[in-house]
């Protein structure tokens, strides 16, 4: 096969299942880039030149190792142009002389004991042509490492970004990072040189370089953001010169004699921070670089890693002794240089397992180690599970120590005034309020679903708060959106559009008691579980959503939201009308009914004009019953004025669906609990049924009910606490 088209046949191997595993690990809460470099590894003698050796050799021979190795290359040099990109100042605005002592003890602590396991390591993996000093420095400067980028990414998805954690943690990983990457320029200029002082030349012209290009560098490019701020859009020649400066900036980092990828993260970082310009240039660069090149990347080092080397116990052992050294290191420096500073236990660890986070840019460093000769592949192999590991673990530690309930007490959201009022009264008349929880995906669109919310929920006699809920979800990790401080602008213009939505919603008094929550989510209907059970809420009300793959009004997220909501759940297939002047409950005595049944309540008492239906609908064979004992009671407790407004029908039909339909076109909105008699049960074996969902002529609020609905009203009918006899279960 020509050697082109086998590197094409490789590439598109590459991206697809770098993709494909990618996506299982975030399935699993892990960054996406973790399982594209485990994608890599897969590729190469590690898994697949183990199970199929011949094929192996065949799709992957060395003969085409170059042409990868130059594609990587070049994805490296623009993914280290949008890592300096996207160091922005404002990760340095808070805590600075805090972070600055923690991140450094964090990098003198690891690479202390890097330089220690070094005199161990030395002369078990190394040989006689490499030089201890550069050994040192280099397993030193691979302990020391912090993934900023994939550290930003872990903070977004957690909303630790506007918390006093996730700010530090960003500041002392900004640092680090500078830090790490000049100890790693020293590291490699010994390494080509040989000692110390042969690298002192090349360090001097690093520094003198440096200097060139955050003054003379930084004054050409405001110049270039001026003339973009002037034409208002990035054309391809301004991005054609960017380009060619990252280019040309990595050559000059490699004639001085360090390394390509530090001249593209200089330019990166020299860039001028406007908002707009760095947006544009992230967007239009990214895609082709992340999609593209990097998983090549992962691919070339997944081939030059070898887990068979590890063939002997004590190789495991001195694995297992470097994994170690590189988390008690990162730990311990970053946790007492925390404490010493003033920060609590729990925040001090917290961030000590952050500090952790290695993923890409220890990959980076490892790879330039082996290139330059420094490592073997044994210690290359070794140290490419220890960045896998400490990445791995930073999510599932983090959640351990610093779990969601205590993120929600550092980001305080805006309380509402009946919960204000509330909570300043004494402790033993405190009355929780009644909440519900809206998710709103798109504010523009779903004013019916929140107003619906807010006549619920609303009562003269008893404080309510009604939560819109709008969750930004993320599907890369490495996009410019997700970056901290893009993750702040989004959620702070969603919140926005939510309070313009607010602003319309009547009656006016209403409104003060309607507060958003913004978060930043890798999955909808989990996160949205999570802050029901965190708040407290008593009822989550979500607008339908025809899934993508099915016509099921009751499947995709609103049916994850269905199965594992640990509270109510009401689904609305909003028709469109602004009127709630009449509503029908078909009612078959079953849990789900009975929550239809008190939520047409709610609104009928909290609406004096409106008029409710109950159109109790039995099978022709079955004997007329009343409705169940507890909701009789419920009845009799309720002011005659509402009273007066009900309608009881009872009829005996073969076909309960088709009497619901008829009877809905002559109301607002009908309330149904999920069914088979009315064809909306989502069972969990078997063929999902949403026919009323369909066929309905009004509006249509489906229930699902999780806990006792007593709850629901018992707060504005308090004779019923008292009553013992409780709804079935």
């Amino acid at each position: 096969m020509h050697i082109v088209v086998l590197v094409l046949v490789e590439v598109l191997i590459v991206i697809g299942l770098s993709r494909l595993v990618g996506l299982g690990f975030r399935s699993i809460k892990q960054p996406l880039v973790i399982g594209e470099i485990v994608a890599g590894i897969m590729l190469g003698p590690s898994l697949f030149g183990l199970v199929a050796p011949h094929l192996a050799v065949t799709l992957f021979p060395p003969e085409t190792f170059p042409f990868l190795n130059v594609l990587s290359q070049v994805g490296l040099i623009f993914f280290m142009f949008l890592i300096g990109l996207e160091l922005n100042p404002k990760y340095l605005a808070g805590q600075l002389e805090v972070a600055v002592l923690t991140s450094h003890v964090s990098i003198l602590m690891p690479f202390s004991l890097g330089t220690l396991l070094a005199v161990l390591l030395y002369p078990l993996v190394s040989n006689a042509s490499v030089s201890f000093t550069a050994f040192a420095l280099f397993l030193g400067a691979a302990m020391s490492i912090t993934a900023f980028p994939v550290l930003a990414r872990i903070i977004t998805e957690n909303n630790l970004q506007g918390t006093r954690l996730g700010t530090l943690a960003l500041t002392c990983a900004a640092v680090d990072d500078v830090t790490a990457w000049c100890l790693l320029a020293v590291a490699i200029a010994v390494a080509r040189t040989g000692n110390f002082a042969g690298a002192i030349p090349t360090i001097i012209a690093s520094i003198v370089y440096i200097g060139l290009m955050l003054t003379v560098g930084r004054w050409f490019l405001q110049r270039l953001a001026k003339h973009y701020l002037r034409a208002g859009r990035l054309s391809q020649l301004l991005l054609a010169g960017i380009y060619m400066g990252v280019v040309a900036s990595a050559l000059i980092t490699e004639l001085i004699g360090i390394h390509l990828i530090f001249g593209a993260f200089l330019l990166g970082a020299a860039m001028p921070k406007n908002e707009d310009l760095v947006r544009e240039l992230a967007v239009k660069t990214e895609d082709f670089v992340l999609i593209f090149l990097l998983p090549i990347f992962f691919a070339y080092s997944g081939l030059r890693t070898e887990i068979g080397l590890l063939n002997r116990p004590e190789l495991w052992l001195l694995c297992a002794l470097v994994l170690g050294v590189a988390i008690a290191g990162k730990y311990i420096g970053t946790y007492v240089a925390a404490r010493v500073s003033g920060i609590n236990k729990r925040e001090a660890s917290a961030l000590g397992w952050l500090m952790n986070t290695r993923g890409l840019t220890e990959l980076i460093v490892l790879n330039i180690g082996l290139e330059l000769g420094v490592i073997s592949p044994l210690i290359f192999t070794m140290l490419v599970i220890m960045a896998l590991v400490t990445t791995f673990m930073t999510s599932p530690l983090l959640e351990w120590t610093y779990p969601k309930k205590l993120i929600r007490l550092d980001v305080i959201e805006p309380e509402s005034e009946a919960e204000t009022a509330t909570s300043a009264t004494d402790a033993d008349t405190y009355i929780r309020p009644y909440r519900i929880l809206v998710p709103v995906a798109n504010p523009s669109t779903q004013k019916g679903l929140v107003q619906l919310a807010v006549s619920i929920a609303l009562s003269s006699r008893h404080p309510a708060v009604v939560n819109p809920l709008s969750l930004i979800e993320f599907e890369e990790d490495y996009a410019f959106e997700s970056t901290p401080v893009e993750a702040d602008r989004l959620i702070a213009q969603r919140r926005q559009q939510l309070e313009q939505l607010i602003n319309t919603l009547e009656p006016l008094e209403t409104r003060s008691h309607v507060h958003p929550i913004v978060r930043i989510s890798s999955n909808v209907a989990r996160e949205t579980a999570q802050i029901a059970a965190l708040e407290q809420v008593d009822l989550i009300l979500v607008g339908w959503h025809r899934p993508a793959f099915s016509s099921n009004r009751l499947g995709g997220r609103v049916g994850q939201l269905l199965s594992t909501a640990p509270v109510d759940v009401a689904v609305f297939v909003d028709r469109g009308s602004d009127r709630l002047e009449s509503m029908l409950v078909p009612y078959s005595a079953n849990i789900h009914d009975d929550l239809a049944l008190i939520l047409a309540l709610r609104l009928l008492i909290n609406h004096e004009t409106c008029t409710l239906q109950i159109l109790h609908v039995l099978p022709d064979n079955r004997l007329k019953d009343e409705l169940n004992y507890e909701l009789d009671i419920m009845m009799e407790q309720l002011p005659s004025s509402v009273r007066d407004r009900i309608e009881i029908k009872i009829v005996q039909v073969p076909e309960a669906i088709q009497t619901v339909v008829e009877a809905s076109k002559n109301v607002d909105l009908t309330i149904a609990g999920t069914s088979r008699t009315w064809g909306i049960e989502r069972q969990t074996l078997g063929r999902y049924t949403d026919q009323l969902a369909i066929q309905c002529c009004s509006s249509l609020l489906i229930t699902r009910r999780y806990s006792q609905v007593t709850a629901h009203l018992a707060s504005m009918l308090p004779d019923i606490s008292s009553q013992e006899p409780t709804l079935r279960n």
